[in-house]
């Protein structure tokens, strides 16, 4: 549960719980807004955290979460640049970094001398499994100060434990199913 002392006490309401001639923002803007707001304050806890555990920058963080998502044999350069949204050029600056760390492997796809694909190591895999722990408690502390009990509960869906720190909390418990019509 959230220390009350570390939550701010001025979290806005739920974009879902608010009626539709609220502000001038249209619910799905709000929400987007949120959206934006928690990303970055996870982004922004997280870049000391996985530089301390996993010794990457954020965005070589970001490399290695999609290929931890992946089969063993990795994924093309093309298309974890684009899941990204990053440019190839840049993409290829960190996947070197990442392989000179000893986290990657880069291989030439069977049949396609341009094409490059990526995969973790073993010791990419075992760095993040010990690192889990720490990076999930990491994002759970920052939705946290971000986001109150109505935005955790939403989000529960998308981020199993972001509600954790709201146990407790009125209006906060976890949601089976989403309620209809309900949209962050």
């Amino acid at each position: 549960m959230a220390d009350p002392a570390e939550t701010p006490a001025d979290l806005p309401p739920c974009p879902a719980a608010q009626s539709a001639d609220t502000g001038l923002l249209p619910p799905e803007l709000r929400g987007w807004m949120l959206l934006l707001a928690a990303t970055g304050a996870v982004e922004q806890r997280l870049r000391s955290v996985v530089k301390e555990r996993l010794d990457v920058s954020h965005d070589e963080f970001l490399v290695l979460c999609l290929l931890a998502e992946q089969p063993r044999e990795g994924l093309r350069m093309t298309r974890v640049a684009e899941l990204l949204g990053r440019p190839k050029t840049r993409l290829t600056y960190q996947v070197a970094c990442l392989q000179h760390a000893g986290l990657v492997t880069r291989k030439t796809v069977c049949g396609d001398k341009r094409g490059v694909e990526v995969a973790l190591t073993e010791k990419a895999r075992r760095l993040l499994r010990e690192a889990s722990d720490a990076l999930s408690e990491t994002v759970t502390q920052a939705l946290a100060h971000v986001v109150g009990p109505e935005q955790r509960a939403a989000l529960s869906e998308l981020i199993p434990q972001a509600v954790a720190r709201g146990e407790g909390e009125p209006g906060s418990e976890p949601q089976t199913e989403p309620e209809a019509g309900r949209s962050l």
